[in-house]
């Protein structure tokens, strides 16, 4: 099966799509998004191609085969687009789920949740919580978890994209990697910009939706950023400070201590390292490090992070769609009285009109929750994982 590296062995399956992977010519042809998903209706252009075309021809005489090979031109040229084209991604499946989008519509697809990385972050960052949901968890009605890469973070970083990058631009890029996997998701879940990233997939999706969606916005608001305030780590002066670095550096320590003398958190300066990946010649040890985002890409992306308002979808949920907001306790994001108090009143609205808004609250956790409190968070999200 081209493109698919197992990185855990059962009873869990992880499936690793993106930068580096092998993959074999596939020639058939792609139908339209909104053919293969009841979720999206994405157009997608195709590249022209051409491709030679074998045509034999045998006819028998006696015992002898005349063979005679044309080269021929097809008329409708078309290129089919990889998901790991789109953004690079890990899949992890429960022990009883044998699906795989190659299969097509042989196999039904497994209920599927979406897990969305923050600014500066990657994929790698849920793979414990997605694991543990897998392996922990395998009667809930979601047994299938898509993480991914989001555009300029992670191996995404190498896929060029066309446009400005936003928030819309990355929450297409997901709604156009769900309809090539041809899934359509029950719950999407999202960390920090993630949160945001999720609400616009929800504007941009095609309505009304076929199925409930649930939606987790985990420590973001639908508006103002405010974060990082006296004494807290703000991601705007990260990203402006880890710009002036150079591309290639030679110790990881030494990063951390620049980023804690500039007055950052070391947790956040450790998380932040593991974004860097040894360069140099393939199989030969290397002491040099670079880093695995585009850093200008994702300076564009906070800051449309900072401007994005998506008020008007929460206080206008479409139906179906259920909205829910967990706000950490230790918070590094700063939640307004007046924030808290719109969500509350879009939850009494969305009851009237047949959507769904929620507030929670994750005690004893900071901004990375899944990794704060995970058991905490579990038991917040699971009864969006056992059904509706």
């Amino acid at each position: 099966m081209w493109g698919i590296t197992a990185t855990r062995p059962c009873p869990i399956r992880c499936y690793s799509y993106g930068f580096g992977e092998k993959r074999l010519g596939f020639a058939g042809t792609v139908a339209k998004d909104a053919q293969r998903s009841q979720f999206l209706k994405i157009s997608r252009p195709f590249l022209q191609e051409e491709f030679p075309k074998l045509s034999m021809r045998a006819a028998v005489k006696g015992r002898g085969i005349q063979m005679a090979l044309a080269d021929e031109r097809l008329l409708q040229r078309r290129a089919v687009v990889k998901p790991a084209d789109i953004l690079a991604y890990d899949l992890v499946q429960g022990a009883d789920v044998t699906w795989s989008y190659i299969l097509g519509r042989s196999v039904p697809e497994p209920p599927t949740a979406v897990l969305l990385h923050g600014i500066l972050g990657s994929r790698k960052n849920w793979g414990t919580f997605a694991r543990r949901l897998a392996k922990e968890y395998p009667k809930w009605q979601v047994r299938q978890f898509l993480l991914v890469d989001l555009r300029c973070h992670g191996d995404s970083a190498s896929i060029k994209k066309q446009g400005r990058h936003t928030v819309a631009a990355a929450a297409l890029d997901v709604l156009k990697l769900l309809g090539q996997l041809r899934l359509t998701p029950r719950v999407v879940v999202g960390h920090s910009f993630g949160g945001k990233v999720a609400l616009s997939m929800v504007e941009q999706a095609a309505k009304p939706l076929a199925r409930p969606v649930r939606v987790w916005v985990l420590d973001a608001t639908p508006g103002k950023v405010r974060a990082g305030g006296d004494g807290e780590d703000h991601p705007a002066e990260l990203i402006a400070f880890l710009s002036k670095l150079p591309d290639e550096v030679y110790s990881k320590r030494d990063i951390v201590d620049a980023l804690v003398q500039e007055g950052f958190s070391k947790d956040v300066a450790q998380w932040v390292v593991t974004n860097l990946r040894q360069s140099g010649p393939p199989g030969l040890p290397s002491s040099r490090f670079s880093w695995a985002f585009d850093l200008k890409g994702i300076s564009e992306m906070y800051k449309s992070y900072e401007e994005t308002n998506m008020w008007k979808l929460v206080e206008d949920v479409p139906r179906g769609v259920h909205v829910n907001f967990l706000k950490a306790e230790r918070s590094l994001h700063r939640w307004a009285l007046e924030d808290l108090q719109r969500i509350h009143a879009a939850e009494e609205q969305a009851v009237e009109e047949g959507g769904g808004v929620e507030m929670h609250v994750l005690e004893d956790a900071g901004h990375w929750v899944h990794a704060d409190n995970p058991d905490g968070l579990f038991k917040i999200l699971s009864f969006s994982f056992q059904g509706f």
